[in-house]
């Protein structure tokens, strides 16, 4: 897909995508869900632009030994706990290594769980779209694991959207959700932070911003 424009940021690229899921879905009594920390932001303009309800679902990469960005697995809320086993034989990584990493992953999704939600509880998920944000679909081991999540909390109607991703990671959800909405599939992709002018790390108070608007309405 060469030619194609890249996001200014977070925030340009969850407009576009929230133009994109009015183009081909749908929906119905939408609740949006942030991966956080970085899909949340991109989350946040979706919600706003279809005056939805905002809040997020933890999970988190388990990496690889010596290289924390390859994804050989993940973790999410409920006790979800996903390994990917063509990874860990190429890389040689035993079950046991993948449990050690992922316990060290647990530890830190309860922290942000506990820091972006505290007690509330996630809004009513059944019989509604569930539209599931990231800002990037690379490998999608960490979308597999929320994915898997939201099926445990009763959703039945998941839509995985996100602003571009690996064609091969975005087909392989087809069957897994009810849409896949992925504007920029590029054939060579390398990573997702190639598809934004500004990809800054999003730290933990952007993303609390992100989840209590200024206005009570959000719609500011």
């Amino acid at each position: 897909m060469s030619g194609v424009r890249p996001y200014r940021d977070r925030a340009e690229a969850g407009r576009r995508l929230a133009d994109a899921l009015i183009a081909e879905v749908a929906l119905v009594d939408p609740v949006v869900l942030g991966l956080p920390r970085g899909g949340v932001p991109v989350a946040a303009e979706v919600a706003r632009r279809l005056g939805a309800p905002l809040d997020v679902l933890v999970a988190r990469k388990v990496g690889a030994p010596g290289h924390e960005e390859l994804g050989i697995g993940a973790v999410a809320e409920g006790g979800v706990r996903l390994a990917d086993p063509s990874a860990l034989r190429t890389l040689g990584v035993s079950e046991a290594d993948f449990d050690r990493r992922a316990d060290a992953e647990v530890a830190e999704l309860d922290r942000r769980v506990a820091a972006y939600r505290g007690d509330r509880a996630l809004p009513r998920l059944t019989g509604r779209h569930v539209v599931l944000v990231d800002d990037g679909l690379a490998t999608g081991v960490t979308a597999s694991a929320a994915i898997a999540a939201l099926e445990r909390l009763g959703a039945d109607r998941i839509v995985l959207a996100v602003p571009v991703g690996a064609p091969d990671a975005a087909a392989g959800f087809e069957a897994l959700v009810e849409r896949v909405v992925c504007p920029i599939r590029p054939a060579e992709f390398r990573a997702v932070g190639r598809w934004y002018d500004r990809f800054d790390q999003t730290s933990d108070a952007e993303v609390l911003a992100a989840l209590t608007p200024d206005d009570p309405d959000g719609t500011a």
